[in-house]
């Protein structure tokens, strides 16, 4: 019996030592397996890398695609910044009549000899660079005293002051020039050229003056405003106390049928509706009395 128990107590020792050694070669076999370990480790690695390597072709090969397509609405429901709204342009001008401040006008120049009088009834001047407006654009007198910036084709550019009308067959958007404004922009043997011109309210070194028209008296009056820098909206005498505004004639001349306000104080506004207060002047028919005031600029 003792030996059969001996036998049998180092048999059992001997089985209970193999399954520990069996039990760690299992456990050292499944924390070294390679592919155990690829199947836990790579496929993150994998992940990341793809997504990092799309991210990257997307942003670095083709950046403009990507931002172009998702600024294609936004990008062309929005005005570019260039062009001027509508809106803003009426606000900064609320007194303007067809010739807008911003606009750009599309038409052709011709030329005439031009002394820089005319339909507006300015005296004629020594600046050479003045132009007649087509009968459209003149609008009754508003557009005279005006000046534009003329642009040819071929990058010349000047500005004129409007001082006359030029009737039909002048087209819309045609500017007369005098013969010297455009011998600046090109050839006169050219004839006529295509050109562009906006409103401009540009330095100017003289102050506004005051005429009354020939014939003028306490029983009538006709009153013009001379070398104001933008164009005359509109004038007013006083009566009173009170204000009146004058009609405007196609000839630049502000009338007072009944001789109500004349030799009284007078009040000119421009197209921006800056409104000046001249005081009152005495009636000196044909005789331009200087002011110390001037519009703006804008």
């Amino acid at each position: 019996m003792p030996r059969r128990w001996l036998v049998a107590s180092v048999v059992a020792v001997l089985l209970a030592t193999v399954g520990v050694v069996v039990v760690v070669v299992q456990d050292r076999g499944v924390a070294g397996d390679p592919v155990a370990a690829a199947g836990v480790g790579s496929p993150p690695a994998v992940s990341v890398s793809s997504t990092t390597s799309s991210v990257s072709e997307a942003v670095t090969t083709s950046p403009s695609a990507a931002i172009g397509e998702a600024d294609t609405a936004p990008s062309t429901s929005v005005p570019a910044p260039s062009t001027p709204a509508p809106a803003a342009v009426a606000g900064d001008a609320p007194l303007v009549g067809r010739i807008k401040p911003g606009v750009t006008n599309q038409g052709v120049a011709t030329f005439y000899d031009s002394d820089g009088g005319g339909a507006c009834l300015y005296d004629p001047s020594p600046d050479p660079l003045t132009a007649a407006m087509n009968w459209a654009d003149y609008e009754d007198s508003k557009a005279c005293g005006a000046y534009v910036l003329v642009r040819a084709s071929n990058g010349a550019s000047l500005t004129v002051r409007i001082t006359n009308l030029c009737p039909q067959p002048c087209r819309v958007g045609q500017l007369d020039l005098s013969a010297e404004a455009f011998a600046r922009l090109a050839a006169p043997n050219l004839g006529e050229i295509p050109i562009t011109w906006t409103l401009v309210s540009p330095e100017v070194s003289k102050r506004i003056s005051i005429r009354y028209k020939t014939g003028s008296s306490q029983y009538w009056c006709g009153i013009q405003a001379i070398d104001h820098r933008n164009p005359v909206a509109r004038l007013e005498v006083q009566v009173g106390g009170q204000w009146k505004q004058l009609s405007r004639t196609d000839y630049n001349y502000f009338l007072s049928e009944n001789g109500s306000g004349c030799g009284g104080a007078i009040a000119v506004t421009d197209i921006y509706g800056e409104r000046l207060v001249v005081d009152p002047l005495p009636i000196k028919p044909d005789v331009a009395q200087a002011t110390s005031l001037q519009f703006a600029a804008h």
